[in-house]
């Protein structure tokens, strides 16, 4: 019988397969098969693990490459849309404004963020501890 330990793992898994290939046409079974469970025990693993649906978590980290893209490079936002793996542009804009609060040229519009010192990036960009998703 699996512990908690190893369901977590399994979960690690499916999440850095996301994290790495996120730009990729994912689905949820081979996300399932990744962490070796039924596709329906995934997703409510990866949600009471995680806190968000995998659908939701692949979509947050696509729009986290796209900002930083908007931010950093001349590239369209059609091509934008394309490099972080959405597939259509009207997609892409409803699911950046849902998240972001904006369109993407009107976040690309507001132009560079100012600098933040190292210590508060550390302290933002950890990856959080088991339960803090709750």
């Amino acid at each position: 019988m699996d512990g908690p330990e190893a369901t977590h793992r399994r979960m690690l898994r499916a999440r850095d397969a996301m994290d790495r290939d996120f730009a990729l046409p994912l689905r949820v079974p081979t996300l399932a098969a990744l962490a070796c469970v039924s596709e329906a025990n995934f997703i409510r693993t990866f949600k009471a693990t995680f806190g968000e649906t995998p659908h939701r978590y692949l979509q947050r980290r696509r729009i986290e490459r796209a900002m930083y893209l908007l931010r950093t490079s001349p590239m369209s936002v059609t091509d934008v849309c394309m490099e972080s793996g959405f597939s259509g542009l009207g997609t892409f804009s409803r699911t950046f404004r849902d998240i972001v609060g904006e369109s993407p040229s009107e976040f690309r519009r507001r132009g560079p963020l100012a600098p933040v010192p190292s210590c508060f990036v550390k302290a933002w960009t950890r990856p959080s501890s088991f339960g803090e998703a709750d």
